[in-house]
């Protein structure tokens, strides 16, 4: 940028600076007077973030750019070295430093022939060269923070998408999945993935795109089930200017956004009948004609649906069109509920333990053996969503160092499955109740006898039957109490 003209008297807010996307900026200013090199270098070093080192000859500063500077703010009129040279110098060690020219030079031509050879910005020499200096140092450092953060992102596509770490498990039906993941993978087969609510259809899709050769390219998800009939077509399929009222611009629809890479139409099922059909042409014929238009636009997509519905019985209620059904079928992953995976439920809960841990900043909670048991007695029908929910919710309730078996609380709606897990008499129910709200209240048995509407004595008299060794004996030493 040309600073030249464009000066301000205003004072620069030096302690409310924007906040950048990275942390420490190293900061060369090479300067042949060293008082004003002094004040240029204190300066900036009122932002913490600013390491700043001063040099007084521009060999110096040569002979440090190993320390790899993030800017350079260079006198333009050294004596060892013309500005020329050392701004040459610099961009050859690394063109991607940004360099600061600061000079009394106002000639134009001057400034045009710096700013041709590489330079960042040119400042003028004057009073109001600090906060220009200030001002420059920021934008540079926004677009620094922009640059990291591509950078990190480009590093995070070449890493495997681990499905063996987001779909956590060591049970027999998780390992059939990642056999049939790692078919999919190598083609670009269509894939439709099925099973209940929560089991990690998603996940599934996003593994399979992530480790085929289109992990660079995007990956777009379309829940069916959340948009409305009447803009389904344009949001897949995009609109032209005009299309109809409110179309006052182009848009692309999901199809083309996916375009080289994968598209995941999940709950595919709750489709209107009349867009699976034109759906059914798009897969057939590899374009799409965007709502309002004529032109075909080509595609190169990679299609994965998902359903939590079985699409089979969906076709022979004449809610889901046969020949769409087999169109989309390819590699069909069935997604086993969590109530199947058995050992996996603990596997699962030791990690979103330790994830709400480190999310909340806490120390991670250990899961009691009585917690364990009741864990792997609930039938989830939410899957592994539910479970997740019920961990997050356990730690919140938890004493800060164990994960009792009184923290897991199952949703309310859903109390009865617990029960029906495991077989149990009429008095061992009783007994469940009774336990969870003595732990819950501290053991205050007369409190407790209150809150239930139970006299003292029978919970003292249970509490007697239970330490016995048989814990199916009737309970009740007066049973008109209950």
């Amino acid at each position: 940028m040309y600073c030249l003209k464009n000066r301000s008297n205003k004072q620069c807010n030096f302690g409310s600076t924007k906040k950048h996307p990275m942390s420490s900026l190293r900061i060369f200013i090479v300067e042949d007077d060293p008082w004003y090199g002094e004040v240029l270098k204190h300066h900036l070093s009122l932002n913490p973030d600013h390491e700043v080192s001063l040099f007084t000859n521009g060999n110096d500063c040569l002979k440090s750019l190993n320390r790899q500077p993030d800017i350079v703010c260079i006198d333009f009129g050294l004596p060892d070295i013309s500005g020329d040279t050392l701004l040459s110098k610099i961009r050859a060690f690394r063109n991607t430093i940004p360099v600061i020219v600061i000079s009394g030079q106002e000639e134009i031509s001057v400034v045009l022939n710096i700013l041709k050879l590489g330079a960042t910005d040119y400042i003028i020499k004057d009073d109001h060269t600090k906060d220009l200096l200030w001002n420059s140092i920021i934008r540079i450092r926004e677009n620094i923070g922009l640059r990291r953060e591509v950078e990190i992102l480009k590093e995070q596509l070449e890493v495997k998408f681990s499905f063996e770490k987001t779909l956590l498990g060591q049970s027999r039906a998780l390992q059939k999945t990642f056999h049939l993941i790692e078919k999919a993978v190598g083609n670009n087969i269509n894939v439709s993935v099925s099973g209940e609510t929560g089991t990690g259809k998603e996940v599934v899709a996003r593994a399979i795109h992530y480790n085929s050769d289109r992990k660079k390219r995007t990956f777009v998800t379309v829940n069916m089930a959340a948009i409305p009939t009447e803009l389904m077509e344009s949001e897949l399929f995009g609109y032209e200017k005009g299309a109809f009222t409110g179309a006052v611009d182009r848009r692309i629809g999901k199809f083309e956004e996916a375009h080289t890479g994968t598209i995941f139409l999940d709950e595919i099922g709750e489709l209107d009948l009349g867009l699976q059909a034109k759906l059914l042409r798009v897969l057939q014929e590899r374009e799409v004609t965007r709502l309002g238009g004529s032109d075909k636009i080509k595609l190169d997509v990679r299609v994965i649906t998902a359903s939590h519905l079985d699409l089979m019985d969906q076709v022979r209620k004449g809610k889901f069109r046969e020949d769409l059904y087999y169109r989309i079928l390819g590699l069909s992953i069935v997604l086993p509920p969590l109530r199947e995976r058995g050992y996996d439920i603990l596997i699962l809960a030791k990690h979103f333990v330790e994830e709400f841990a480190v999310e909340n900043k806490i120390k991670s909670l250990i899961i009691s053996e009585e917690a364990r048991q009741k864990l792997m007695q609930y039938n989830y029908p939410g899957n592994v969503r539910e479970l997740k929910a019920i961990i997050d919710l356990a730690c919140v309730m938890g004493n800060g160092h164990t994960l009792e078996a009184v923290d897991i609380i199952y949703p309310s709606l859903k109390g009865a499955q617990e029960f029906i897990a495991v077989e149990k008499t009429l008095q061992e129910y009783v007994w469940d109740i009774i336990q969870f709200y003595l732990k819950k209240y501290d053991h205050n048995v007369v409190f407790v006898a209150h809150k239930l509407g139970m006299g003292k004595s029978t919970i003292y008299n249970m509490l007697k039957e239970m330490n016995s060794n048989n814990p199916r004996k009737r309970f009740f030493a007066s049973p008109g109490k209950v």
